[in-house]
């Protein structure tokens, strides 16, 4: 979402787009200004502030949260020159979640053409189908049509026939976290714009369009969350959030090892030159990544998908930096397995290529996102999606 400002400054409209991850342990704030011919936003600030009032990404204190999101932000403002008033979030946490629906709806056209409208009402039939008490809409992914009981390959529309079906990924979020998320980016004095999936915002980082079309798997590690990805023929067709992450890898080494949570944070990373047992370090570590390893071949297994992606898995978040990573995955999920690399920075040495920043890093590019069959997104179902958002942000803004 690129938010475009009027600049007194050279008499010109700069393209700024502005992104806002508040995670359980930090806080993240890019700018990031587009410039005419390039593809990559050209990064003009950047905030983080420690997180305060969340708990496994969800809100417990609204002021706590609005107090760490301004601090980030005034960091942003101070490095990039700007005043931030308007941005896009990233939203995670335990309570997101992907859930698969189907629906149908009679073509309305006397000689059985389908219509957008038809694909609309199949949409909304789908979304009528949906659990959704104390839950927001995000997004609305269609994975498949059928048409008379023939699946459709393609676009729907133009086609001829009597009962339109689909099957639809809508990934959800509490109502409650998302209301009080933007109640404490408008306390903090900054418009939210847009609200996006993390994992959408971080799969635009850290994986192909190849990787997305064969079947790959995107684990984020979090302080408190892990959230598993699963993206196949370029659609997420499956999102669960764990609650366990990479702060339960430093408590178990603090309480094993008998450090300080500081020490244990740098022993998690292989940056402490402190004199340790390493057999005993790694048999710590080791008994957690097997928790969450576990957590991730379950999953998989629930949707048949257990040694069946062929890009494998890609390991983001701050965990994704846990020393061993990479050796332990490769033996528990029997997968090939490898950490997110953000290649948008070629060979300029930055903080930001921690796969720890991905998520917000992703925001500048999750609108291009072209989730659903190969051709518009209804238009009518989104627009009220949004409107929805929309209408929650108008009433909690000051």
């Amino acid at each position: 979402m690129v938010v475009k400002w009027r600049q007194r400054k050279e008499n010109m409209i700069r393209n700024i787009s502005i992104g806002i991850e508040v995670g359980t342990a930090r806080v993240r704030v890019i700018a990031g200004e587009f410039l005419k011919g390039e593809k990559n936003p050209k990064i003009i600030g950047v905030g983080e502030s420690e997180s305060e009032g969340m708990r496994h990404g969800y809100v417990l204190s609204v002021q706590a949260v609005a107090g760490a999101i301004k601090r980030a932000v005034e960091m942003a403002e101070k490095s990039s020159g700007i005043k931030i008033r308007r941005a896009t979030l990233a939203v995670g946490g335990v309570t997101l979640l992907a859930e698969t629906v189907s629906g149908e709806a009679i073509v309305s056209k006397v000689d059985g053409e389908v219509t957008s409208l038809d694909v609309e009402k199949t949409l909304e039939d789908c979304e009528n189908n949906l659990h959704s008490t104390n839950k927001k809409i995000l997004r609305t992914i269609p994975l498949s049509f059928k048409l008379d009981g023939k699946e459709i390959l393609g676009r729907p529309e133009g086609s001829r026939g009597t009962k339109l079906e689909a099957k639809v990924v809508f990934i959800t979020c509490a109502s409650q976290h998302i209301e009080d998320l933007i109640q404490a980016v408008s306390e903090a004095g900054v418009e939210p714009i847009d609200i996006i999936p993390s994992p959408e915002a971080g799969a635009r980082i850290s994986l192909s369009d190849r990787q997305k079309m064969v079947g790959v798997a995107l684990v984020d590690i979090g302080a408190e969350t892990v959230t598993l990805s699963v993206f196949e023929n370029e659609l997420l067709i499956s999102l669960r959030v764990f609650s366990i992450g990479a702060s339960d890898i430093t408590n178990d080494i603090a309480l094993g090892m008998k450090v300080s949570l500081e020490k244990a944070e740098e022993m998690k990373l292989g940056n402490s030159e402190a004199k340790f047992s390493d057999k005993k370090l790694e048999e710590i570590v080791e008994a957690r990544l097997s928790d969450i390893f576990e957590l991730i071949e379950n999953h998989l297994k629930k949707i048949k998908r257990s040694g069946l992606l062929p890009a494998g898995v890609v390991f983001t978040g701050g965990g994704a930096n846990t020393k061993g990573l990479e050796e332990s995955a490769k033996i528990s999920l029997k997968l090939p397995v490898r950490v997110g690399a953000a290649e948008m920075f070629g060979s300029v040495r930055t903080k930001l290529r921690d796969p720890a920043w991905f998520n917000v890093l992703g925001l500048f590019y999750a609108e291009e996102e072209n989730y659903g069959y190969a051709g518009k997104q209804p238009s009518g179902l989104w627009r009220n999606i949004k409107n929805t958002i929309k209408s929650g942000m108008r009433q909690l803004l000051p």
